[in-house]
């Protein structure tokens, strides 16, 4: 439940990440033009993505330390989005293989 957490916020920061205008951008993919192709239509995706991963985490955990670890989560992965995108190291096929090990290790531990 954590790591669908964590790729809902990865998702909705990496939205929100390619409407911004200031930001350097590569267009690798179909989904990266469309995004930025569509602003508005993409901020409202990464929205609900953004508060689905805020429910995952309030079912999971309770009120406040959901809200905490949510918190942490956004800060930490916005900034890795942010450091490594310009630097193109955040590609497809890295995400998820992260996404896979973190969620075969969350089904081991529980």
């Amino acid at each position: 439940m954590i790591t669908i957490a964590s790729l809902f916020v990865f998702i909705s920061f990496y939205m929100f990440y390619y409407t911004s205008k200031r930001a350097a951008l590569s267009y690798n993919y179909s989904f990266e033009k469309w995004m930025n192709n569509n602003p508005k239509q993409t901020k409202i995706t990464g929205l609900i993505f953004l508060l689905s991963a805020y429910t995952l985490w309030l079912f999971t955990k309770a009120l406040c330390s959901g809200t905490l670890l949510f918190l942490i989560q956004l800060m930490t992965i916005g900034s890795l989005i942010i450091i490594l995108s310009p630097l193109k190291i955040i590609n497809s096929k890295t995400i998820a293989v992260l996404f896979i090990l973190t969620g075969v290790i969350e089904i081991y531990y529980y």
